[in-house]
């Protein structure tokens, strides 16, 4: 089967939100999404002091995507008005799927905010359906040792495998959609390869070291764009690296989205505006 084609990188533009170091590779220039993944956050890395203000990403609407937040470095305080709540540490992931609508914070630990220390967070959009825009909101948080993490190439890639079906092992989210999802860790010159990938749209961010993702030279903060046609991809590290690799469906669905909302129609986005102001995001059930 012929590989996929890299078509295009997208550097990550810096947007900083107040002393956040923030980089943002989609939506981009040149790049509105790759669906259905829709928009991604690069928090950090950076270090805070003591005595610091945490993340600034307090209570806030969703509506009609899921979120996927990978936690690099430091932790994360995730509480939603469907009443779930954790705290997630150094390599674990929050899987969120906002659907119908709730209100979430996500803020750093008051350990965090006293002691200070690392952090690094990415947060990626994932669209849903129309179909299951309106579906129960739900959550999903796991720590580092809940993710299987798979060797490759005798020890010098390490697959963490989030969602889906890899290496005869399963992650420990179960997509909505059938996204599959991980982060990969490279030594100097190890690959790891994938297939079956025809007809499915490919996420792959770089997010340190430099790669070669099907022959192709791809640096740190650059967002991969491959075509749709090839079904084979293989990732080899030209230095120590590590990227977030995925890949779905693509929709082919019409997105409107306003803010925190992200629905199919400009009527969807009012409706969306209306509920939340209504206090009908407020006491959601799970």
């Amino acid at each position: 089967m012929p590989p996929k084609s890299v078509t295009a990188q997208h550097a990550a533009q810096r947007d900083d939100i107040a002393d956040l170091v923030t980089r943002r590779p989609v939506p981009g220039p040149r790049v509105q999404q790759v669906d259905p993944f829709l928009f991604l956050n690069h928090h950090g890395p950076q270090t805070y002091p003591p005595g610091n203000q945490g993340l600034p990403f307090g209570p806030h609407p969703h509506r009609g995507f899921e979120t996927v937040t990978f936690i690099l470095e430091g932790e994360l305080a995730h509480r939603d008005s469907a009443g779930h709540e954790s705290v997630i540490r150094q390599g674990g992931v929050q899987w969120m799927t906002a659907g119908s609508g709730l209100i979430h914070a996500e803020v750093s630990p008051e350990e965090f905010k006293r002691d200070g220390g690392p952090m690094e967070i990415l947060q990626l959009w994932v669209n849903l359906p129309s179909r299951l825009k309106m579906t129960q909101p739900r959550y999903t948080g796991v720590q580092k040792a809940e993710i299987p993490e798979i060797n490759a190439d005798k020890g010098k890639a390490t697959v963490n495998l989030i969602s889906g079906t890899w290496g005869g092992q399963t992650g420990p989210i179960s997509s909505l959609t059938g996204v599959f999802m991980t982060t990969i860790a490279l030594q100097k010159n190890g690959r790891v390869g994938f297939g079956s990938l025809a007809g499915r749209n490919v996420f792959l961010y770089v997010v340190r070291g430099h790669v070669e993702v099907n022959g192709k030279a791809a640096p740190p903060w650059n967002l991969v764009e491959l075509d749709l046609e090839g079904d084979m991809l293989e990732i080899v590290g030209s230095e120590d690296a590590f990227v977030v690799f995925g890949h779905a469906e693509p929709l082919n669905e019409p997105v409107v989205a306003h803010g925190p909302f992200v629905m199919n129609t400009r009527d969807e986005i009012v409706d969306a505006i209306r509920d939340y102001q209504a206090g009908l995001f407020d006491n959601v059930t799970a």
